[in-house]
């Protein structure tokens, strides 16, 4: 449900002569976008707060929501032939709530903003505001890192954008590919020292494919902008990811594990975590070209108390179209008696009326039905 389809809405072609026999420049401008708007329901929402600031019960909550298939997009995409397979690059892109028509995060080009060139032989290099290099558990997660997904227990862990970004993609060598990325902090501090919203960020994963099987080992860091520190394992650690696809014909099997450790600390305030161990598995069944089903399991381990819990979902979707679906799904998470996790992809340290954590030792339950048009 997460493919990325776009649909060319206009191109201009330019002639230059810098050199005789120069190959002639040409220039395409993609536009694209989708939109995502559905029902749903939630049981498991915080009520209160008590004195302290904690939920006192629990609630169920029906609304109108717009992004539980899939974020609403609108993007540009350009590039320009400049010969000998090099090109330059640009991309443009704005994540919106259908519900309301607002924009979802700061800034206009709120999910990249970045220019680069690629080469054929050499690979694609592009600056700018972009996915942090985390994201890339998106193909292995059954549920393509939609709102209650892989991002869930770590919440948001593994979602983030980064500014600053230079990012390089490598060709493929024999079923191998690379990816690097390395954000600077722009700072006085190399990791960020308050004086900016960003610390520094780096990253980098290899992927091996074949017909069979896929699989991809992923190293990232993000760091505190205010301490340059790696101080939470939600949000400023490094995090080490092994994930796999198996691909059998109309079923494909996706598992991966994720480590998320902190640094130069003991305990966070409060007797927060300092390391978290992720794991999920799940397999989608194209059943006929049109409709699929899937299903899949996450679990996460958090120490110094923090508890575990484990996320089961099971989702559809069926294509009336080439560029419409509808999709649906359903998801529980079980807490243990010291964990509040909660089926959306949130940061808070603890639990948290305002932010939708369910009280800790309970569950949440949640379920969707939505449709997602491409243009």
């Amino acid at each position: 449900m997460f493919n990325k389809k776009s649909l060319l809405a206009g191109s201009v072609i330019a002639a230059t002569a810098v050199t005789p026999g120069l190959a002639e420049a040409q220039s395409s401008v993609q536009m694209y976008g989708r939109i995502d708007a559905g029902l749903e329901y939630v049981s498991g929402q915080p009520t209160g707060p008590n004195a302290n600031g904690a939920p006192t019960g629990t609630a169920t909550r029906f609304s109108q929501e717009s992004g539980d298939g899939g974020v609403s997009m609108f993007g540009l995409k350009g590039t320009e032939d400049i010969g000998g397979g090099t090109k330059i690059l640009f991309h443009l892109e704005l994540q919106f709530l259908a519900n309301n028509g607002t924009l979802a995060g700061a800034g206009l080009f709120n999910r990249f903003s970045t220019v680069g060139i690629s080469n054929d032989s050499y690979g694609t290099l592009t600056l700018g505001h972009q996915l942090f290099i985390s994201n890339a558990v998106w193909d292995f997660d059954p549920f393509g890192q939609s709102p209650w997904a892989s991002a869930s227990l770590v919440r948001g862990r593994n979602w983030p954008f980064t500014n600053n970004a230079v990012n390089y993609d490598s060709p493929k060598f024999g079923g191998f590919d690379f990816t690097g990325q390395y954000a600077l902090s722009n700072a006085t501090s190399w990791n960020g020292n308050g004086t900016t919203s960003s610390g520094r960020n780096a990253g980098f994963y290899v992927t091996y494919t074949n017909s069979v099987f896929q699989v991809r080992g992923l190293y990232d860091e993000t760091r505190n902008p205010t301490t340059g520190k790696l101080d939470d394992p939600f949000l400023y650690s490094r995090e080490y990811t092994l994930a796999t696809n198996v691909f059998l014909g109309q079923v494909k099997l996706m598992a991966a594990y994720q480590a998320s450790r902190t640094s130069g600390i003991a305990s966070l305030t409060g007797g927060q975590p300092t390391t978290t161990d992720h794991f999920w598995g799940g397999a989608t069944w194209q059943v006929t070209p049109a409709f699929s089903l899937t299903g899949a399991a996450y679990h996460i381990n958090a120490n110094n108390n923090g508890g575990n819990a484990t996320m089961y979902s099971v989702g559809a979707s069926y294509s009336l179209s080439k560029r419409t679906v509808l999709s649906t799904q359903f998801a529980t998470v079980r807490n243990s008696s010291t964990a509040n996790f909660s089926l959306f992809a949130i940061n808070p340290a603890g639990d948290s009326v305002a932010t939708g954590n369910p009280p800790k030792g309970h569950s949440q339950s949640g379920a969707y039905i939505g449709m997602m048009h491409y243009f």
